[in-house]
């Protein structure tokens, strides 16, 4: 565990209190870790608990990954909009240009002096 996640989840969990000025950093399971416990209980129970947190792991690796993924279309957009800016203000320029009637001059009616 990172020292940024053991203050999140001291925070969290009132039951972590302990581990709040401990100098070690505890240790989490992996879904490896998991399995490996589950298999080495073999209850019923502890395989159910296994296959839950496997389950869980893999969904949260979908959703990190999915986070990457927004976050690579993201910045890739953001580098092909840079020089943008510019030529859409010049669009809207030319735009009001056009959306703009040209002046006439308006010719008086009648003999002129």
């Amino acid at each position: 565990m990172t020292p940024s996640t053991k203050e999140q989840v001291v925070t969290i969990c009132d039951h972590l209190k302990k581990i709040k000025f401990s100098p070690s950093l505890p240790y989490v399971f992996t879904e490896h870790g998991a399995i490996m416990l589950a298999s080495v209980i073999n209850s019923p129970r502890a395989i159910e608990a296994g296959v839950y947190v496997v389950r869980a792991f893999v969904k949260l690796r979908g959703l990190l990954s999915a986070h990457k993924e927004i976050a690579g279309k993201l910045n890739e957009l953001e580098r092909r909009l840079e020089g943008h800016d510019k030529h859409i203000q010049t669009l809207f320029a030319a735009l009001r240009q056009l959306m703009t009637p040209p002046e006439t001059k308006k010719r008086k009616i009648g003999f002129h002096e």
